[in-house]
């Protein structure tokens, strides 16, 4: 957290709810408060996704923001200020990046690129997976959303990943119809009472899926299953 991270979230808490007062509000710099869950809209605010890479200078750090209906994410924005990168979607109107419907641009004969922790990547390797490890960019929203852009083949991210930072992504990888789940579940649900998720992964050729669902299934299982006890007893 830094003082940014703060000024981002009450700036638009203000803004926003000033507009939606009937929504709900979750966000990563904001105490948590129950109501939410009984509201059919919520906002869901990551306000600097990447927080260490802001503070460090880079520039792949994001605002990450969500409309969530219903436990449905049905809007939504990545923002990259210092790049001048804007996503945004919404539910069966399409993605667009800058203004314009987003157009992925493929790898024409490249090998996949995705980025990951490395004990997956040992998993995908040992499976004989034929790919190139990608940029692990500092903003998780932002990773998956180059997905949709062609500059990632994939993008995973380790259990624990919680609403704020891939609610807005979710709609933008829906949109573009690229696969996006959460490998114990399916697709992700938000606004629920535990905000948290298992090991997710953002596709663009179905191909890889079942190497990289089942590399990230053996590194970080799935909660209250037998690997995942003997993790927490090791």
């Amino acid at each position: 957290m830094s003082e940014a991270d703060i000024l981002v979230d009450r700036f638009l808490a203000a803004n926003l709810l000033k507009a939606r007062p009937h929504y709900g509000w979750l966000s990563e710099e904001t105490a948590d408060n129950p109501s939410r869950l009984d509201c059919e809209r919520v906002f869901v605010v990551d306000p600097i996704d990447g927080t260490r890479a802001f503070l460090r200078g880079e520039d792949y750090w994001t605002v990450s923001l969500a409309v969530v209906e219903n436990g449905v994410a049905v809007a939504g924005v990545v923002y990259a200020p210092a790049r001048n990168e804007f996503y945004e979607a919404f539910k069966g109107g399409g993605a667009k990046y800058n203004g314009a419907p987003m157009v992925r641009s493929r790898r024409a004969g490249a090998s996949p690129l995705i980025p990951a922790p490395g004990a997956v990547h040992q998993e995908m390797q040992a499976a004989g997976l034929d790919y190139e490890r990608g940029p692990a960019y500092g903003s998780l929203a932002y990773r998956m959303v180059q997905v949709a852009t062609g500059r990632l083949d994939a993008a995973v991210a380790r259990r624990g990943a919680q609403d704020w930072d891939i609610a807005g992504a979710a709609v933008i990888l829906s949109e573009c119809g690229l696969d996006f789940a959460d490998v114990c579940v399916g697709f992700p649900q938000f606004n629920k009472r535990d905000v948290r998720h298992g090991a997710l992964a953002a596709i663009s050729d179905m191909s890889l899926k079942p190497t990289v669902h089942a590399a990230l299934l053996k590194v970080y299982g799935c909660p209250g299953d037998v690997s995942d006890q003997s993790r927490s007893n090791g």
